[in-house]
């Protein structure tokens, strides 16, 4: 069932974000990407999934409901390792932000949850639905531009701030150097880099790897045996592939990994490596927690679930360890 909230007004403490904000009013239904907290809450205001809910007034920036068209500019308002993300429907009366795709509304409809892999697929979509794709240059060095190749062994690069370089081909390499840009690879043996913050690498081949160097950034991987790590603080790495790794070497990160006999590794403070495969191994920096997952002999379903934080005496630092028995045992 829907919820819808009373008319009333929104304080300052429920606008999800503050920044300087040029008004443009609309009045029609727009399609957008919204942050959380774990509890799906937006400063302390509690959402639902489904949930329907109205104000009297929007004016971006202090009233009103607050959302991205752009996924990858939420990054700038919740970081992706301890955030939840949902698609959303604003309507009624609406005031854009026009220093990014930030949006307010008077009305706004919690649709399906993302997570975090959907949420960059979606933020490079976003971007590349934008491109002009008549333009042959595959290098650019301005901003919000976008590189593509669609052949093999191919190279794709930007090196301004919002932009997009993308490869469908094999063996190629996607590379931004600028902030809140996304780079992608949907071919095997591919690589795409973010040097910029809040920036997104993702890859969805085989034995890939994408890697950002930027703080609140996201790298992931869907692809068999590949790599995704984060070096800078708050940002998350994630492979849903088997035979994978996730590194994180930014405090207050997360590194996970789904697949089957993969690997999470965090070497910042207040980091999160999470392996919930079969056969998968996790280790951790001094003060920061592993959380990993025991499946039966056949690997069919879930026997348990532990976390631990690593006091560098049961749980020794930089060591892999594995779930076996419901004990932590080192690998």
């Amino acid at each position: 069932m829907c919820q819808v909230s009373g008319v009333r007004e929104v304080s300052a403490s429920v606008t999800d974000e503050l920044g300087p904000c040029r008004p443009g009013r609309t009045d029609t239904m727009i399609k957008g990407f919204k942050g959380f907290d774990k509890d799906l809450k937006c400063k302390g205001f509690q959402y639902e999934i489904g949930g329907e809910y109205e104000e009297r007034e929007a004016k971006a920036c202090q009233k009103g409901f607050h959302f991205c068209e752009n996924p990858l500019d939420i990054f700038s308002y919740y970081q992706p390792a301890d955030s939840r993300f949902a698609e959303v429907e604003g309507d009624g009366e609406t005031d854009r932000h026009n220093d990014d795709s930030k949006v307010a509304c008077t009305k706004i409809k919690i649709g399906a949850e993302i997570k975090l892999p959907g949420l960059i697929e979606a933020g490079v979509k976003f971007i590349l639905d934008r491109v002009n794709w008549d333009d042959k240059k595959k290098s650019n060095t301005g901003d919000r531009s976008a590189a593509t190749n669609t052949g093999d062994q191919s190279v794709a690069t930007n090196t301004g701030d919002q932009s997009a370089a993308t490869n469908t081909g094999y063996q190629s390499a996607a590379t931004n150097t600028g902030d809140r840009s996304a780079a992608t690879n949907t071919g095997d043996r591919s690589a795409a880099t973010n040097t910029g913050d809040q920036s997104a690498a993702t890859n969805t081949g085989y034995q890939s790897a994408a890697t950002n160097t930027g703080y609140q950034s996201a790298a992931t991987n869907t692809g068999d045996q590949s790599a995704a790590t984060n070096t800078g603080y708050q940002s998350a790495a994630t492979n849903t592939g088997d035979r994978s790794a996730a590194t994180n070497t930014g405090d207050r990160s997360a590194a996970t990994n789904t697949g089957d006999r993969s690997a999470a590794t965090v070497e910042g403070k207040e980091s999160v490596a999470i392996a919930t495969g079969y056969k998968s191994k996790a280790r951790g920096a001094l003060g920061c927690w592993i959380v990993l997952a025991e499946w039966d002999e056949g690997g069919d379903r879930i026997k348990d679930v532990q976390c631990a934080m690593v006091d560098g005496e049961k749980i020794k630092s930089d060591t892999f360890y594995q779930l076996v028995n419901g004990v932590f045992v080192e690998c």
